[in-house]
């Protein structure tokens, strides 16, 4: 029997179909054309709709018993349907800027600190509830079409099963979600002069929606027993599919963004959550008595990418052009022992946690006519891990403690890096390779869901492959340390001198 998990992404969509033991049967992706995405950046909902039926179609052209189905997407993006389930108007991904006026208007009507300890969020246009604001006035008259609204992972869910529902860890990206009530706040919807009726209904993560609609079964030839499972977040969802389960764990997930998921456990008293709220750390979910926090860079990989597209793109050429992939030539001829001194602010693309502030700019200090170009790729890599520790060092000041941090991901395919990060970090890091951890955290939920596993634990020491462990050298770690003591003061510094007229 087969399990398959979906991957909304804002680019594409993915679908892959494992058996019980992890086995890969099948994997199709969709990538929507270019126009869906559109400067103003907003996402055409039917497209993302159609390429999941398309890769769909694709699995079950080679696997046909597959007995569950669940949906992970990312966040925020309101999708608004009509009484036909007609998408009335294209959705506002989160790095849209309309809702900033709105989201100041919820935060100065409820108060900071109650808006904090009702959602575990700072007010922030890129959220939901905003959008929907900003939309209801400037955009009304789709608005008033709207007979429901909805994220993509409650979207997909409700087009293949007919039921609309929403898991706690995607309904906490709103703005709208009591994580303490795990419900709708009637408050904050009512401030925000949105009807709660509108909205899906929470439910945990890895509820049962129901079968696929008879209809769509036979469209897509898929078996209509089939069940269609409501996923999570895809940082959860990323999460789960590294194992990272327990308090005490985290994950690093390296993209085109980096983002380090952290498990607490809610009974610990030790764990101080209003400590978190400050520092723009969201508070998830995390099944029985368990939450998860996000530390988030807005560049990881994207910093090498940089480096291979702009700074290097000659030599970045010629190896492709002759077979060899880039980074890893860049990874072998750069110093695997010595530190580079060289500090560089990755806020390339504006600020992730703790800052988010989305004016801040990069920088790189502490170049010489010795500087190589080895030297900066490897400061790039450094750059972004002193940014992530120093957010690991404000979760454990709330108490939130890392003992193991588990790595996949794009970036976890570089040992080089991976060891800088254990030096840097003075963790263990686990290598997972570059897991598609996201679409197994999604088989993980549906495989529960189904009864092919127990729980996630089961699930977890079957699906999960662990590859090399790196440990911190006592040397780096000390050279490290006297370089992150310099990092510390680099976001200050560097705001002081482009605040200045």
């Amino acid at each position: 029997m087969a399990i398959a998990g979906i991957d909304i992404g804002t680019t594409g969509c993915k679908c892959t179909v494992c058996n019980r033991d992890g086995k890969i049967l099948a994997e199709a992706y969709y990538e929507y054309k270019s126009s869906d995405r559109t400067e103003s950046n907003t996402i055409n909902p039917l497209s993302v709709w159609e390429g999941v039926k398309f890769v769909l179609k694709l699995v079950v052209e080679k696997v046909k018993d597959i007995k569950s189905i669940a949906v992970t997407s990312f966040g925020e993006s309101a999708v608004l349907l009509d009484e036909n389930d007609n998408a009335v108007m294209d959705s506002y991904l989160y790095t849209d800027k309309h809702g900033v006026k709105e989201a100041k208007f919820i935060e100065e009507a409820i108060g900071r600190k109650n808006l904090n300890k009702i959602t575990s969020l700072n007010a922030g246009a890129m959220y939901s509830v905003p959008k929907i604001m900003w939309i209801k006035k400037e955009k009304s008259e789709p608005f008033k079409k709207a007979t429901k609204i909805l994220l993509f992972q409650d979207y997909i869910v409700f087009m293949l099963s007919g039921k609309r529902q929403i898991d706690y860890s995607l309904a906490t990206r709103t703005m709208a979600f009591d994580i303490d009530k795990l419900d709708w706040s009637n408050e904050i919807l009512d401030i925000a002069g949105i009807d709660i009726n509108l909205l899906s209904q929470c439910v945990p993560t890895g509820t049962i929606a129901g079968p696929i609609k008879k209809h769509l079964a036979q469209e897509l030839g898929i078996n209509s027993e089939i069940i269609i499972v409501s996923g999570c977040h895809d940082q959860m969802a990323a999460a789960l599919g590294t194992g990272t389960l327990n308090a005490g764990s985290a994950v690093d997930g390296t993209g085109t963004v980096e983002c380090i998921s952290a498990v607490f456990d809610g009974k610990n008293k030790s764990v101080n959550k209003s400590k978190l709220y400050p520092d723009n750390y969201a508070i998830v979910p995390y099944g029985e008595d368990k939450f998860i926090t996000y530390a988030v860079s807005f560049t990881g990989g994207a910093l090498l990418k940089w480096y291979r597209d702009k700074l290097n793109k000659a030599q970045s050429d010629f190896l492709i052009s002759v077979g060899n992939n880039p980074y890893e030539h860049f990874n072998k001829t750069m110093d695997a022992v010595s530190p580079t001194g060289i500090l560089i602010l990755p806020h390339f693309a504006g600020a992730g946690t703790p800052y988010m502030n989305p004016e801040s700019v990069g920088a790189i200090i502490g170049l010489s006519t010795q500087t190589s170009a080895e030297d900066i790729y490897k400061a790039l890599m450094e750059g972004v891990t002193y940014e992530m520790r120093l957010n690991i060092e404000l979760f454990e000041k709330a108490g939130v403690i890392i003992d193991t941090i588990k790595a996949t991901g794009g970036g976890a395919a570089s040992s080089q890096w991976l060891q800088i990060k254990a030096d840097i970090l003075k963790k263990p890091i686990v290598s997972l390779g570059a897991a598609q951890s996201g679409t197994l955290g999604c088989i993980m939920l549906a495989g529960v869901a189904c009864g092919e596993y127990k729980n996630l634990d089961e699930a977890a020491k079957i699906l999960v492959k662990e590859k090399e462990v790196f440990y911190p050298r006592e040397l780096q770690s000390k050279q490290y340390d006297k370089l992150f003591k310099k990092y510390r003061k680099l976001y200050s510094a560097v705001q002081q001198v482009i605040m200045e007229e």
